[in-house]
């Protein structure tokens, strides 16, 4: 646990609280919660004076929900508990902490961060804020940071806040900052973590093999050497590495997101009377059906392209480009997304095995009624088009991550069943040739795409964005694989690999990253 560095008077009176405890509990309703500890049996349970339960402020509703809680000695509790909406009548808790007994969520951050003085330079509660993995530009922080930058605007110094002024500052927000500091996050040692995805991450860089693809002008001019690995976690914890920030086209990584995508809007039982669910065992880009006549499964063309026909039917295809774009954006937190036209007018112009494959689905009846097959296929290659940067795409396998919500914006996205049948099917197929190979090994659902990029899940923990252009044998990352191999090789992320009884691997999801238990600090 974050040991919180109390100034002495504070110890003092926190001391003095433990030894005379409050009467009001027996006027007031006790709200017991369980602290989480991620992946043990064992629960410590504390009680927050919440007055009546319809108070409970939404926050605290949060906290419930995430099944969190603050560890306290009977000396914290929630600031915003007590406070109805539009109820400005002084509340017991106020008067208690007015009369100095109770020192608030705000005061124990500002406590944690100034480290015993009165006032803390802002640079270092942002850089403090880093540390746990939070970006000062999340969006679940804005109010926090516009208070903020207005905050300074009227300090003598511009640099400097006192503990009234912090407290002004992150009120909005005080519920997942205390989560942050107090490392109540799925990764709670991110500083550690992120220095061995740094050490992967270089690993990786020294491989030279592989082949960038080179069918079309655009995917052949990217650069062999460019390496960058990028991830969020389910939390909003976020780590790039590498060159992060430069656009590239999804390609074949988009397949399960648009299977996704029709999934949520239709159902499993409606995709699946068109598509199959099984892995195929021939090259991604083979004309060949089931016995059933439906192509394999959604992550081979035939079966992306039938996909593509099921999204917003009727629709014209500016208003599909839209509704699908749409839908990317949110699951990347708004980040970026883009389209390459020149990518998608190349697609068209080289894509005459996917207009065979267009063209044999037709016969074989595989589109649902009064399809056009052509119009389908350009809404196809203007999918494979869409741009992404390694961060943005990081958002979106975070949200298959965190079960369709958004971890950046906390919106629902997608429903559950379109992300568990998706993480399924990414699981048996989707790696191309590979796809045996890489659920053996690494264990993980993933999807790779013919620009270099290897879209990675790791269910409830985070999702991670690999892009390298050189391309192996079988179409992937050169130095994506070899990431992916190299990190469950550190870490217990393999799906079968086991919770409790695992040697010689790190468990981030524990502080410390070890298996053995360990005595939990207090407090106080």
């Amino acid at each position: 646990m974050l040991h919180f560095r109390f100034s002495t008077v504070l110890k003092e009176l926190s001391q003095a609280t433990l030894k005379r405890p409050l009467p009001v509990c027996t006027t007031q309703k006790k709200t017991w919660l369980p602290t989480r500890h991620h992946h043990h049996h064992h629960y410590h349970h504390h009680c927050f004076f919440t007055g009546t339960t319809s108070a409970v402020s939404p926050q605290l509703k949060l906290l419930h929900a995430r099944s969190y809680c603050i560890k306290t000695e009977g000396a914290v509790e929630l600031d915003e508990q007590l406070k109805k909406d539009g109820d400005n009548a002084e509340t017991p808790s106020d008067k208690r902490r007015n009369a100095g007994i109770l020192p608030s969520l705000e005061d124990l951050l500002f406590y944690t961060v100034a480290e015993g003085q009165e006032k803390i330079p802002a640079h270092k509660f942002l850089t403090a804020l880093k540390a746990t993995g939070l970006r000062s530009g999340d969006p679940r922080l804005k109010e926090c940071m516009e208070t903020l930058k207005e905050t300074l605007k009227n300090t003598a110094d511009g640099v400097t806040l006192d503990r009234h002024l912090f407290k002004k500052c992150v009120q909005s927000n005080i519920v997942l900052l205390t989560q942050a500091f107090r490392k109540k996050f799925v990764i709670p040692d991110f500083q550690s973590f992120s220095s061995h995805i740094d050490e992967l991450y270089e690993n990786a860089k020294n491989l030279s093999g592989g082949q960038v693809a080179d069918y079309i002008p655009q995917l052949a001019k990217f650069n062999p050497d460019l390496w960058a690995v990028s991830l969020c976690t389910v939390d909003g914890q976020r780590h790039t590495v590498g060159d992060t920030k430069v656009p590239f086209c999804l390609q074949s990584c988009v397949k399960p997101l648009k299977y996704a995508v029709a999934i949520h809007d239709h159902s499993t039982e409606y995709v699946h009377s068109f598509i199959g669910k099984e892995p195929s065992g021939l090259r991604f880009n083979k004309l060949f059906l089931n016995e059933e006549d439906k192509p394999h499964n959604p992550m081979v063309n035939a079966g992306a392209i039938v996909c593509t026909s099921l999204i917003k039917q009727g629709a014209g295809n500016a208003e599909k480009f839209d509704y699908v774009m749409n839908f990317l954006k949110k699951m990347a937190g708004q980040e970026y997304v883009g389209f390459s036209n020149a990518t998608f007018q190349s697609e068209r112009e080289s894509g005459d095995r996917n207009f065979a494959i267009g063209y044999y689905l037709k016969e074989k009846k595989c589109f649902p009624e009064g399809t056009d097959m052509t119009s389908v296929l350009d809404f196809y290659f203007q999918l494979c088009s869409i741009e992404v940067t390694c961060e943005s795409a990081s958002v979106m396998a975070a949200t298959l991550a965190n079960g369709g919500i958004c971890p950046i914006t906390g919106e629902r996205v997608l429903n559950p069943e379109a992300v568990r049948n998706t993480l399924s099917l990414m699981h048996s197929c989707g790696m191309y040739d590979f796809s045996g190979q890489f659920a053996f090994h690494v264990g993980l659902p993933a999807k790779s795409g013919v620009a270099g990029g290897i879209l990675l899940v790791v269910p409830n923990v985070m999702g991670i964005m690999c892009w390298s252009p050189p391309l192996d044998k079988l179409g992937n990352s050169v130095r994506g694989i070899q990431f992916c191999l190299d990190l469950v090789e550190l870490f217990n992320f393999h799906n079968y690999d086991n919770l409790r009884h695992f040697s010689k691997k790190y468990d981030p999801r524990r502080e410390g990253g070890d298996q053995r238990v360990r005595t939990h600090n207090i407090l106080l």
